[in-house]
Order: C-alpha cells, then sequence, then structure tokens
C-alpha cells in the first residue's frame, strides 16, 4: 500500500498566512492531505488561489462568528463524504471540526478550544472534548480514524518548556491533561510520541520574548489514531523549521 504524507498545521489566519508563502510551502511539501485550522475567515473571503491549489480539493468549515476559529482540509484524492461537526450543536457553531470520509478510514481535522486566562471556558472545553471522544468512539468502530490539529493541550511535563510555572493556566491545566490521558487509555495513540520519546519537541511559541528562537514552546498539535490501527502509522514529525504561523507543521506517515 502506498505510504501517504499527512499534514496538519494552525495557521493563525489563512489570509496571514497567504502572505508568508502558504501556498509555495504546500506545494514544496507536497501532502496528500493537509489539514489548517484557525483559518479566521468564511470561504468567501478568500482568493481563487487559496481555494484553488492545483492538485488539490478543499473542504472548509468556518465558524458563524466572523473571524474565528475555522478549520479546513487540502486532499489530492476525493473523500466519500465530508462531514462538518462532531454533531455537537452547542459546539458545531464554532467550526472547530471537519472529517473526510475514505474506504478504509476516516481522518479528522480539529481545532480544539482554548481554556483561555483563568481557565474561564475550561468546561466548555471539557465538554468539547467529551462529545468529540463519543464522536470518534463511533466512527473507530467501522474503521481506522485518524485525528489531527491543535488540541490546546500539551499533555506531559517534557511537551513544554516550563511546565511548572504553568501547572494553573490554560493548555496545563490538570483538567486538560487528564483528559488527554483518559483519551489515550481508551484507545488511541499519540503518534509523535511513537517515535521520539525527547523533551525540547514543540510545535507552538508565543510571539513575545523570542520564544520560538529560544525553543520556549509547547507540543500542543497531535496526529492521533486508534490503537488498533497503530502499525499503519510508518512514521511521525515536527517540521519546526517551517515559518509563517506562532504554530509550525506536524507530520504523519500512513500506510
Amino acid at each position: 500500500m502506498e505510504i501517504k504524507k499527512l499534514i496538519s498545521w494552525n495557521v493563525n489566519g489563512i489570509r496571514a498566512v497567504e502572505k508568508k508563502g502558504f501556498i509555495e510551502i504546500i506545494q514544496n511539501m507536497d501532502p496528500y492531505i493537509i489539514g489548517i485550522q484557525e483559518i479566521k475567515a468564511n470561504k468567501d473571503q478568500l482568493s481563487s488561489e487559496l481555494l484553488n491549489i492545483p492538485g488539490y480539493q478543499s473542504f472548509w468549515n468556518s465558524a458563524e462568528k466572523k473571524g474565528y476559529s475555522g478549520v479546513a482540509v487540502y486532499a489530492k484524492e476525493s473523500p466519500l463524504c465530508v462531514k462538518k461537526g462532531i454533531d455537537s450543536p452547542e459546539h458545531d457553531s464554532e467550526g472547530r471540526s471537519i472529517t473526510l470520509e475514505y474506504s478504509d478510514y476516516y481522518l479528522i481535522n480539529l481545532y480544539f478550544p482554548n481554556a483561555q486566562e483563568k481557565l474561564k471556558r475550561i468546561d466548555y472545553k471539557i465538554e468539547f472534548n467529551q462529545a468529540l471522544l463519543a464522536y470518534v468512539n463511533q466512527l473507530r468502530k467501522s474503521k481506522t480514524v485518524v485525528l489531527c490539529g491543535d488540541f490546546n493541550v500539551a499533555h506531559t511535563p517534557i511537551d513544554l518548556a516550563n511546565p511548572k510555572k504553568n501547572e494553573k493556566n490554560a493548555g496545563y491545566s490538570p483538567q486538560e491533561r487528564e483528559w488527554f490521558t483518559r483519551f489515550l487509555d481508551e484507545g488511541y495513540m499519540d503518534t509523535f510520541r511513537m517515535y521520539n520519546k525527547n523533551p525540547g519537541q514543540y510545535t507552538w511559541w508565543s510571539y513575545r520574548f523570542k520564544a520560538r528562537e529560544k525553543n520556549i514552546g509547547w507540543r500542543i498539535d497531535y496526529f492521533c489514531v486508534d490503537q488498533d490501527s497503530s502499525h499503519r502509522v510508518k512514521d511521525a514529525c515536527i517540521y519546526s523549521d517551517i515559518t509563517g504561523s506562532d504554530h509550525c507543521p506536524i507530520g504523519m506517515s500512513f500506510q
């Protein structure tokens, strides 16, 4: 079977990253599929160049709120079906997920809520997480599930540069980390950790304090698969040298 290069990237504004060479970056990376998050735009606000990258079809799920959230997928192969949302009306208006169904797997591209300062949105995030898990558990009954995107959580101390200082902060709170542990315990794999156990491997850096230059970052972007399909994962990586957003792309080789 063909090994497919899958990419995920929180672009922090698709129109902004277009000006920084997004289309050329995609063409050079040449992924089979790329899921992008935090597009912050509706489809009618996008250039024809973004909508029609040669060799790709694009699928979009924007938030109802203007300039907020939103996800999209560029794919070389036509999916059997495209589904927006996770069957959860209170969350689906925020444009946080899009699922592409293929003959032997589902690809679910996700932008998880941020728990925000003083964890003021933690309850909303945990409700989203639980609704997502129920949705994915249903899908995995019939075929492989691949989840990609910005999960907005660093799972373990090696997934961020300053764990002690962030124990009560969004993205590293006990509630968020406990949910991620439960998610893995229910039979899912963090594919990057299948291949790399080293600290200092991050996917997001603050724009402040030269954080990226100093590698003071967080690993909050993931490719995950159901445990039964882990043999289909051939590699996983972080493209930390690719700029254009406060996140860098991540990749997975999938058979």
